[in-house]
């Protein structure tokens, strides 16, 4: 799980969101012997998660201290949130807040409090100092590297690809070698209060999951309504802000036509929707910018398996390393590619690294 220190034991500050994953993960690892404190970020909107963070900490007779981030994930997750819907891309914050605050900002404040290492709920595995597999080759030496959980329903290695070399050897993944129904069975042998808690599923900066609401909360008066066209520029239908709408959607375009209309491509310069059959929505090569590697890369052109999306299942593709990015030529077409979603690279479990999806290859 992490290194072993015969002198003295290892502090570690366990990031507590009031959930049973961080939880059970702050119960193992003091029962393991660490020694162990809590550590829970407080945002303006998260006043529950504070409460039942404490409330674990004191079944398990840790102390327990509140971090104040709401400032931080302002400026550093939620301006560009909004930014990016306002331009017709889909962005994943949870990666923007893992990659600045959670294992940034976060991450530096438990040092300071004395921890040798930040441990959190992740479902994934960091394996230390044994090289990377990739490629066929042996991987460097002293490297980090970050493997997909055992329990591959929970895995949560996709949001956790723009971690650097130096985040990774103070962070630990108590859960990611436990399946999802060990950890709640864990939850209620160390008797926890909140072993019974639902997960929770959204964005926590967004209330009850409903996006449009939030965006018409913080930038009403940038949502422009305009036109909804098919592929030969016909207009169908209007549309209420491209921010309400994402690649591949279905749901809500409000058009009666002779067949089921998916959203093509959002284009915000002329504020427009393009629509048109399913089959029109897949696509076998896009672009790839703002890149992070995990594992080096030594060569321009290499195959992997890529992720377009959290619950999308990893397509064999070949990958081509350019000055602004990389091109990425899937072997089979994949339905939906969104720009402003993270394109993650595999190598079996291992994680390469991954990058921004910018736009679809015609």
């Amino acid at each position: 799980m992490v290194v072993k220190n015969k002198d003295k034991k290892i502090r570690v500050a366990v990031a507590m969101s009031g959930g049973v994953d961080s939880s059970v993960a702050a119960a193992v690892l003091k029962d393991k012997g660490y020694d162990v404190f809590g550590l829970t970020m407080q945002f303006s909107f998260g006043v529950s998660a504070v409460s039942d963070a404490r409330r674990v900490a004191d079944t398990l007779g840790i102390k327990h201290y509140v971090i104040e981030l709401t400032q931080e994930l302002e400026s550093l997750v939620i301006t560009d949130f909004c930014k990016q819907y306002l331009k017709g891309r889909t962005p994943n914050p949870c990666v923007i807040c893992n990659e600045h605050v959670k294992f940034g900002v976060f991450l530096e404040k438990a040092n300071e409090l004395g921890a040798e290492f930040l441990a959190t709920g992740h479902y994934a595995r960091i394996i230390r100092g044994q090289g990377t597999p990739a490629f066929g080759r042996q991987g460097d030496r002293g490297q980090s590297t970050l493997k997909k959980a055992k329990d591959l329903r929970k895995d949560q290695s996709y949001f956790l690809y723009r971690l650097k070399q130096e985040q990774l050897k103070k962070i630990i993944f108590p859960l990611g070698n436990l399946k999802k129904e060990e950890v709640r069975l864990l939850a209620k042998k160390y008797r926890l209060p909140v072993a019974d808690k639902p997960d929770s599923q959204e964005a926590c900066f967004v209330p009850g999951g409903d996006c449009r609401a939030f965006l018409k909360s913080r930038v009403a008066s940038l949502i422009k309504p305009g036109e909804i066209v098919d592929t030969k520029g016909n207009v169908l239908g209007g549309h209420d802000g491209i921010c309400f709408y994402t690649i591949g959607q279905r749901q809500g375009l409000k058009i009666a036509w002779g067949y089921p209309l998916y959203v093509l491509k959002i284009n915000p310069q002329e504020n427009r929707i393009v629509v048109g059959k399913k089959e029109e929505a897949y696509a076998k090569e896009f672009l790839v910018g703002d890149l992070n590697f995990i594992v080096k890369q030594r060569k321009n052109k290499f195959a992997a398996q890529v992720k377009i999306r959290y619950n999308h299942t990893q397509a064999p593709a070949e990958l081509l390393l350019r000055k602004d990015g990389a091109k990425v030529k899937l072997k089979t077409a994949q339905f939906a590619v969104t720009p402003g979603q993270s394109a993650v690279f595999y190598h079996g479990e291992v994680v390469l690294g991954g990058g921004v999806i910018k736009e679809v290859v015609d």
